[in-house]
Parts: structure tokens; sequence; C-alpha cells
């Protein structure tokens, strides 16, 4: 049996904060992390640049986490999209804001960042052990298998922070639902969220394997976004489709506008100028621009195409996505699901265990991509991580 005063399972951006929180009100904090090295899945986001937050007031904000706004606004508004800024700062990390309201470490990857927040960690005093797999509990101590063989902790207060279902090889692969439901906690189902979608392609569309489509408008039940995306050898995939794809997966139809800034009657007028002997593909290449790779979705959505002007324009307006559904839930860039709401009291603690808290990606709730991921796990994170410690300093003192 190990001595911990506090502990926090899992080593990604929620678990972080949590320890810092836990360190920061004066406990001795144990981090135990399944994988060989801690943050895996936060340095992986920042391979193509580290998307903190979105720059933006907190009522723009919350609406991006639809059903779960409402119980995770005090959280964000303790840490929101300044604080976050703040905080980054305050690790060495200059910030800045991209055109599209997104928010960047000036060296536009995680690693420098991550480094200096585990070096702030560790002048805490936080303890990592990593290659510490949780099997559940043993009597009232968390159980893990180690390195060392098998060793279990008691401590006054824990924070799960476990992540969702999503890229199990860097640690988030959901195995914690079944030892919480052997507890009493049923989680609600794991769904993949910010994922792409599978198609199957006919053979002509192997030449635009890996192109991206630019500027065009998606609709899936609400109103039409615009966004690029990639057409890859297993369908579509890339920010566009990610923004639509909660809509999708639920059941809504998909559409592409191809010529969002044209009016129908305009592509219309355009598709009836004489093309002579010019193809067909030639013909929407010249008189509406239409790039190869969108010319490649109306073929292969769209065959066979009307020859009536107007009927093609309502096409191109409403190309309708014949599509296989969504990728698989280890593919997808996060999960909805987890654990629900009503198992947990207002600062996420699980109400049928007491002194064990939950954060980030496990709880119960979505959001897009564009930094709205990390600000939940960082806000719940810090949330979990207070209320825990002043769970711990209770159990102390008494």
């Amino acid at each position: 049996m190990e001595k911990a005063q506090t502990l926090v399972i899992g080593g990604g951006p929620a678990g972080l904060m949590a320890a810092g929180a836990l360190a920061g009100a004066g406990h001795a904090v144990t981090v135990a992390e399944a994988r060989p090295s801690l943050g895996r899945k936060f340095l992986m986001a920042g391979k193509s640049g580290l998307n903190l937050t979105m720059d933006e007031p907190l009522a723009a904000l919350l609406p991006r986490y639809a059903e779960a706004a409402e119980w995770l606004a005090p959280m964000l508004r303790d840490f929101g999209p300044d604080a976050i800024q703040d905080w980054a700062r305050g690790l060495g990390q200059e910030v800045f804001t991209g055109s599209s309201g997104r928010v960047f470490p000036r060296a536009m990857k995680a690693s420098p960042l991550l480094r200096a927040w585990l070096a702030r960690l560790a002048g805490q005093g936080v303890t990592f052990r990593t290659r510490w797999r949780w099997t559940g509990w043993d009597g009232p101590a968390f159980a893990f298998d180690t390195p060392k063989g098998k060793a279990r902790i008691a401590p006054a207060a824990c924070v799960l922070a476990l992540g969702g279902a999503s890229w199990p090889r860097l640690g988030s692969d959901g195995a914690w639902a079944e030892m919480l439901a052997a507890r009493g906690v049923m989680p609600a189902p794991f769904r993949p969220a910010n994922m792409g979608l599978r198609v199957d392609w006919s053979a002509h569309m192997r030449t635009q394997f890996g192109q991206p489509v630019k500027g065009t408008a998606l609709s899936a039940g609400g109103p039409a976004r615009r966004g690029d995306y990639v057409i890859s050898a297993r369908g579509l995939e890339g920010g566009g489709i990610y923004a639509v794809s909660r809509a999708v997966r639920d059941g809504a139809a998909l559409t592409i506008d191809l010529k969002p800034d044209w009016s129908s009657d305009r592509i219309a007028s355009a598709l009836a100028r004489p093309r002579g002997k010019t193809s067909r593909a030639n013909h929407l290449r010249k008189a509406l621009g239409l790039p190869a790779p969108a010319r490649a979705l109306l073929m292969e959505f769209g065959r066979p195409l009307p020859e009536d002007p107007a009927a093609l324009a309502a096409l191109i307006k409403a190309l309708p996505v014949n599509h296989a559904g969504p990728r698989p839930l280890g593919e997808a860039i996060s999960t909805a699901g987890g654990v629900p709401r009503a198992a947990l009291d207002s600062g996420l603690m699980l109400t049928g265990l007491r002194g064990t808290f939950c954060a980030g990606e496990m709880l119960d709730w979505e959001a897009p991509t564009g930094g709205y991921l990390l600000t939940a796990c960082l806000a719940t994170g810090l949330w979990a991580g207070r209320h825990a410690a002043a769970w711990a300093s209770n159990q102390t003192s008494d």
C-alpha cells in the first residue's frame, strides 16, 4: 500500500489541472498514468498547431456545449478563454489569436507548454507514476498494475481524469466505464464526436484521395456551415465535416452546396450557355469554376446528372452525400457519452462514491473542435481538483 494524501488517475490536461489545484492547496499529490509518458493526446493535438481555446465571450462560448452548457457554465466562467491565456503566459508560453478567433501558443507546439507545466507541478511536489494502469478497487483502495507488480493507494480524495474512448493507443480507451458500472455508476454509452464519415467510393474517386475541398458549405439539419475538408480513401474528413458530424451522427441528412456564393438562377444561367463539343466536366469547370475535387463529388453523388440547367443547379446547391455513417469510435477526435451529470454533485464528485471526483472528457459532454474541447477539459480539471482539495482537507481535519 502506497501512501498518498490525494490521487489523480490520468495524466492528460484535465488530470494535470486537478493535480495543480490539489498541490496548490497544500496536499501531497500522486498522478498515476497508464502510458509511459504524460499528456500523449495533448501532444498529438499540438502536432498541427495547439489550439488552446477560442477567444470569445462566455455568451458565445457556452452554446458550443449544447445541452451540457448549463452545468458546465460555472466551471467555464471560473476558467474560460481569458484565464487559459493567462495560465499559458504564466508558463512562459506567449499566445496569439488567429483570424478565426482560435488561440495558439506562439511556438504552435504542445511540447514546450507541457514541459513547463510538468516542471511547475514537480516543483510543487507532485509525484508522477507512469505505466501505472488502474484496474479498479481493492476494498477502499485504488488498485494498479505497475512495472513492479500490484500496487494500492487509499487517498483522502481521488480525481479520475481518464479521457473518453477515442484514440485508445494514446490512453483514452474507455476501459474505466466497466469499473464504474460495477460500482453502480452507469456511464452514458460512448459515441464518436468530431469524426469523419465513411464513404464507399467508386473507382473514379481514387485520383482525388488526399485532395482538399475548399469553398463549399455543408448542411445537416441546420444552417449551412463553411469549412474545408479532405477526400480520403476512407471517406470525408477534416474540420468542415467535424462541424456537422454530430447532426449527421444523430440522423440528419448531409448536403453540400458546391457554389455557396452563387444563386441557383446564376448557376442555371451559366450552365445554359451552349457548350458545343466541350465535355460535361469541362463545361462545369469553365462555366462555374468548379475545381476538380468539387466536380468529382458532383459526379460521385449526383449521377446521372440532369440535363436541365435548373435541375442541375438545384443539385449543385444541395448535393446529397451518400455516406456509410461515422468513422469508428477509436478514430474520432473526441467522444460523447461518459459519466452523466446526474451521477455527480456540483463539485464533480460521484454521489455514490464519496471522495472520488471526475473531470475532462470522461464526463458526458461534447463540443466542436476549435479549442472548445481543451477549454472544458482544463476547466473541469481545475474545478474537480479544487473541490477534491476541499474534501481532502475536511477528511484530514476530521
